[in-house]
Parts: structure tokens; sequence; C-alpha cells
């Protein structure tokens, strides 16, 4: 009787030792609600900057409108961002247009696009000024 309980109490004690996921350290936590009050900082300063209502930002798909609005597309761009590989070239188009309407290049529209909480920021505390939609 025991050679046939013994694999069935380790395989038991097998499985209360593995371990749970652990949530994040409290570090983690406060650096990610930093890093999300900047970009919402500099996301409403940057609309704020084209002439558009700052809070725009915290309202979800009207901020991407905005945003269209803004870099000079169409705004029914919208319903491309949810078509899974489209949407990220619309998303990269969408940032490139955003940078030549605030004076700055390509290169830097991609830098939008890939490290957007270094490069928006930039943008929107550092002294580029909206120039009007160039698409």
């Amino acid at each position: 009787m025991s050679a046939i309980l013994l694999p069935i109490l380790q395989a038991a004690s097998a499985i209360e030792t593995t371990s749970v996921p652990q949530p994040p350290s409290m570090a983690v936590t406060l650096i990610f609600l930093a890093v999300l009050l900047i970009m919402l900082a500099a996301m409403w300063k940057l609309f704020a900057k084209a002439g558009e209502p700052g809070w725009a930002i915290i309202i979800p798909i009207y901020n991407i409108i905005v945003l269209l609005k803004v870099s000079g597309k169409p705004w029914w761009w919208l319903f491309l961002f949810i078509i899974p590989i489209v949407g990220i070239v619309i998303a990269l188009l969408a940032n490139i247009g955003l940078a030549k309407n605030f004076g700055k290049g390509t290169g830097y529209g991609i830098g939008l696009f890939l490290l957007p909480f270094i490069f928006i920021p930039i943008l929107a505390f550092g002294s580029a000024q909206f120039q009007g939609t160039k698409g």
C-alpha cells in the first residue's frame, strides 16, 4: 500500500511547493506610475500646444481622434488601428505626421513611434512649436 501512496504524496508535495507568481514590487509599481503621469502630462501639454483641449488625452478613442487631427491625418484612420498589421503602419505614419507638424523630421517621428516615453516629453516640454497640419 505504501508503494502506491508514496508517488502520490511526492506529486502532491511537488504541487504545493511550486511558486505562485508574485505581484510586482512597490518600486516597480511606483516607477510605472511615475512614467504614466509623465506621459499623461506630456500628451496634455502636446495637445495644448496644438490648440486642442489637453483633457482629450484622458478620453478613450477621442484621444486617438485628436492625435490624428494634430498629426494631419483623417479621423477615419481610427478604424485602421484595429486591423492587426495595418494598425502598426498607421501608428508609425501618425507619429511621423506629428513630428512634421511640430517642425521635426521623419527620424524624430520614428523615435516617437519606438520610444514614446522619451520623445513625447521632449516634444511637449521642449521649444518645438506647432506649425499647422502638414500631414
